[in-house]
């Protein structure tokens, strides 16, 4: 059964996701995004991105073969299934970020743009370099783990950690960023070129 966040996202809703992501010190500096038409503002409202994943139960459990493997966790450390609809118009490319905001600091399990606008689905284990599962052209950065691609959840035993899966449609076809840049980087560029975005917030804990 597939579950459906979907988040209508002009500008007005921006602050709450930016609030989350304050523990970052790049987000925390980049400049508000103040910079997007009235009309691509109306267009992020009749779109309703709509963000779909088998793997993330909207405040529930994230699944098995998500999370990291080893440091105690074992997992299959597989990227989530994704796929999404209702981009609004305009749309150029999408990017797609995981982020864990009760680590210390917080922690970038994944970082993927570049991603080409026909695109609306990433297969499971996209986010592993080694399988060649992204659509051409797509980049992605190092996680906090210290690899290319995804990096699952692995928190200290204690309570669950809550893990923000957030799909952007963007105004942009390439973000000029390559695999070199950090996590964070492209967090910031995501919103700056931003039309609209859904998220997912999964659980895990041990």
């Amino acid at each position: 059964m597939q579950r459906t966040v979907r988040i209508v996202s002009a500008r007005g809703n921006w602050p709450a996701l930016a609030t989350a992501l304050l523990v970052t010190p790049a987000l925390a500096l980049a400049a508000p995004m103040a910079t997007t038409s009235p009309a691509a503002r109306l267009a992020a409202a009749v779109s309703g991105l709509a963000l779909q994943s088998t793997d993330f139960a909207p405040g529930g459990a994230i699944a098995l073969g998500c999370v990291y493997d080893g440091l105690g966790c074992h997992g299959g450390n597989a990227s989530p299934a994704l796929s999404w609809s209702h981009a609004p118009a305009g749309t150029r490319s999408f990017a797609v970020l995981m982020f864990d905001p009760d680590a210390h600091g917080g922690w970038w399990h994944w970082a993927v743009f570049d991603i080409p606008a026909e695109v609306s689905s990433l297969r499971a284990g996209a986010g592993d370099p080694a399988r060649h599962l992204l659509p051409m052209g797509a980049i992605q950065v190092r996680n906090d783990w210290g690899s290319i691609g995804y990096g699952g959840p692995c928190p200290p035993p204690g309570p669950p950690h809550h893990y923000r899966l957030m799909l952007y449609a963007l105004s942009v076809a390439k973000l000029g960023l390559g695999a070199s840049a950090s996590a964070a980087e492209v967090a910031a560029k995501v919103q700056a070129g931003a039309l609209a975005q859904a998220e997912i917030v999964g659980l895990y804990g041990r």
